[in-house]
């Protein structure tokens, strides 16, 4: 676990399109330019795990996941709470991660267990702590509050999952800017459960709601993460689904098995075809005959200098997964 920061979204295909690549880890020693002062960790799939259960918890260690979110929350039934609370602490205190982003799902501050999540979490200082259920910006001020015991580098993620939440987005994100807030984390089937939606394929009920979120996260520059997706059998479905969120401008999606990783990471990672273009962009901006432009030609496209930074970040964010999938170089080896 490392300090974080949130980070810009890009995206490339065959033509300019805003989809993410947002982060959390601020790296900067990256060779693509000098523009790109923060590079972050991907968020490509984050998996909840339910703490009351030690087996997974272990498992969680060897996944391939970029985050793993430890649940106090619906995962655990109420004469669970107090013992999953206690593991889920010791799990972050033991670490072992890696380079996984490490979050705790807490119960609801309106919970008779939401305070006492809060205070426990702060003595093992995960990423980020995940609250459910937030609709306001009071409520966020409220969280934020709580932190006081937190290390400064533990981020406040909340779930967008409520009617009311839809309606106050926007006071929500401008919060941000005065507290811990970094992360909006969709509540799909709750919105349903409140709009009395249907979670249907395509999602055409939930899409405005998730277009929404994703505006007005960006508007904060936050991190916005889509909902689960409960057909675990169904890859075909849940890669589709995972495309329809990077489309509307989610960095990644929440996930509820292990199965689920791999297309995750593949929807939410740039392609070949866009690094390679990317890096066409780069080296065409870089050659001292277009010092002074502001646009380009690049293989028939026309590209400006917002998408030059576009590019970068890409670019870095590419090295950071090839890096992430690399073996390690044994230190007998290195010297």
């Amino acid at each position: 676990m490392q300090s974080r920061r949130a980070g810009g979204s890009f995206g490339l295909a065959n033509t300019f399109v805003d989809a993410p690549y947002e982060c959390l880890v601020a790296i900067t020693d990256f060779d693509h330019g000098d523009n790109v002062s923060e590079v972050t960790r991907p968020l490509r799939s984050l998996l909840y795990m339910p703490a009351s259960n030690a087996k997974a918890i272990a498992k969680s260690r060897t996944l391939d996941c970029d985050a793993v979110i430890f649940d106090l929350e619906d995962a655990v039934a109420p004469n669970e709470k107090d013992a999953a609370r206690v593991r889920a602490v010791e799990a972050v205190q033991a670490g072992d991660f890696g380079n996984r982003t490490v979050v705790v799902r807490v119960n609801g501050l309106s919970t008779p267990w939401g305070e006492a999540d809060f205070r426990a979490v702060a003595e093992c200082a995960p990423d980020a702590i995940l609250v459910p259920k937030v609709s306001s910006a009071a409520e966020v001020r409220a969280c934020h509050e709580l932190m006081s015991a937190f290390p400064a580098n533990t981020q406040l993620w909340i779930m967008i999952e409520t009617a009311r939440s839809i309606f106050n987005l926007a006071e929500i994100a401008d919060v941000a800017s005065e507290t811990r807030l970094a992360a909006f984390v969709l509540g799909t089937n709750d919105l349903c459960k409140e709009t009395n939606a249907r979670l249907v394929p395509g999602r055409a009920a939930v899409m405005p709601l998730i277009a929404l979120a994703v505006t007005a996260g960006k508007m904060a520059n936050l991190a916005v993460i889509d909902g689960v997706y409960n057909s675990i059998e169904d890859t075909a479905g849940f890669e589709a689904e995972c495309h329809q969120g990077l489309e509307y401008g989610c960095d990644g999606k929440t996930l509820i098995h292990p199965g689920q990783i791999a297309i995750a990471n593949r929807a939410f990672s740039p392609t070949e075809a866009e690094v390679t273009f990317a890096k066409a962009v780069i080296e065409a901006f870089s050659l001292p005959e277009n010092a002074d432009a502001g646009a380009l030609r690049v293989d028939g496209k026309m590209v400006e200098l917002l998408h030059l930074e576009q590019c970068k970040r890409l670019c870095a964010i590419d090295d950071v997964i090839r890096a992430d999938r690399s073996p390690a170089v044994p230190a007998e080896s290195a010297a």
